[in-house]
């Protein structure tokens, strides 16, 4: 009986210890897998910072990965943002199929301009001499419908390509007109990540950028420096 009740009491101990060092190796491992996620650099000391950190606590690759994705895509959209953002405030416009006047960069003012939608009335010209909030305001809801059918027919490619597909490499879509990717080693080569770190860190300056730009014009002086 009392060897019975010895051998319980070693046995709960060791119980009672081995979660500790479990958890601990596994805190220790997912520090080091996010550590080491591409696009963790100088700039935070080569570590993921603590607002991320606590995001990726409980993180296996597989949402590392995703949210590489996610932090991609929203840069890319943001510095595309910032293009369109900067030519609508400034005034700059292009050419609108050689349009008529009053729908083109060359003749902007003109009773005769094409409509954007006949149901509310609104013209390109008048979407050309809007201020950049209004005139995302001015577009009308067949307008919206279309945005969100495109970027959900983008999504459902990326998808496909990243997961089904199995991609190794977080927004790599398929997508390279330039042909970039085209070159020796693809994507996945040593030379071709210094081109993918640029475009995160270019991302992450034009998300801090436009956020401040569509803050300022919400609530003037908001942003306290420079700005279009």
């Amino acid at each position: 009986m009392m060897k019975s009740t010895i051998a319980l009491c070693l046995l709960a101990s060791a119980s009672a210890f081995a979660p500790a060092s479990v958890q601990k190796s596994s805190s220790t491992a997912v520090s080091a897998l996010i550590d080491d996620a591409f696009g963790v650099s100088i700039e935070t000391g080569n570590k993921v910072p603590p607002l991320g950190r606590e995001i990726l606590k409980d993180a296996g690759p597989g949402a590392v990965k995703w949210f590489q994705n996610s932090e991609i895509k929203h840069g890319r959209i943001a510095m595309i943002a910032t293009i369109g953002f900067l030519t609508q405030k400034l005034g700059v416009h292009f050419p609108l199929y050689l349009g008529p006047s009053g729908s083109n960069a060359f003749h902007p003012e003109s009773a005769d301009a094409w409509l954007l939608s006949s149901t509310t009335g609104v013209t390109f010209s008048e979407i050309a001499k809007a201020a950049p909030l209004d005139a995302i305001h001015m577009v009308p809801n067949a307008g919206w419908f279309q945005i969100f059918i495109f970027a959900g027919w983008f999504e459902c490619i990326a998808y496909n390509r990243q997961w089904a597909e199995g991609r190794a490499v977080p927004g790599d879509y398929g997508y390279d007109p330039l042909g970039f990717t085209k070159k020796s080693g693809g994507i996945e080569s040593k030379e071709f990540e210094s081109l993918r770190m640029k475009e995160i860190k270019n991302g992450r300056v034009a998300m801090m950028t436009i956020a401040g730009w569509v803050a300022n014009e919400a609530i003037p002086g908001a942003l306290p420096v420079w700005h279009p």
